[in-house]
């Protein structure tokens, strides 16, 4: 199933609008735009039309754009010898301490009896795909880059070349040095 689009500024003609409670729901003609309960509060909401709401929502949409692009991300790594995930007990499960996490996917299909199931390991433990998408789970809605490098330089960004891989060498571009 593809994740939604975000919604976004609207005109009346893009969206339906109902009531629930305190709370306008939002939902928009195109089904690739997620539907959004917007919690006004029931009194206000039932004094005010539609294009109210929506006026009310764009306007709320535009400030958190505005807000976002005032903001600067930096993502935190966790140094190489120190432990990236940590044990979340009321979640059961495990979670990135930083925003990067290192790691190295393998296969055990040369160690008997084959499954031949990848996993990934991380600081010397080994996840199973659906323990990692849990661990990866845990930042919903982000986006997320995945550069593959030699294992022995997981610590090192490795240099980017934009651009779409040439026949000679199709996807991997290792030169020598």
């Amino acid at each position: 199933m593809p994740l939604k689009k975000n919604p976004h500024v609207a005109s009346v003609d893009q969206v339906r609008i109902t009531r629930e409670g305190n709370a306008a729901v939002i939902e928009y003609a195109d089904d690739a735009v997620a539907t959004t309960r917007f919690t006004i509060g029931a009194k206000k909401l039932a004094a005010m039309t539609d294009e109210q709401v929506l006026d009310m929502w764009n306007e709320s949409i535009g400030a958190r754009e505005e807000y976002a692009r005032g903001l600067t991300y930096t993502a935190t790594e966790i140094p190489a010898g120190n432990p990236q995930l940590a044990f979340l007990e009321e979640a059961d499960q495990w979670v990135p301490r930083g925003h990067v996490v290192r790691c190295q996917v393998l296969s055990d299909a040369a160690i008997p009896p084959a499954l031949d199931e990848p996993f990934v390991s991380i600081d010397g433990r080994d996840f199973t795909l659906a323990e990692f998408m849990a661990i990866v789970g845990t930042f919903g809605g982000w986006g997320m880059r995945i550069e593959f490098v030699h294992a022995s330089e997981l610590h090192q960004r490795p240099k980017l070349r934009v651009g779409e891989p040439t026949k000679r060498t199709g996807a991997r571009t290792l030169r020598k040095r």
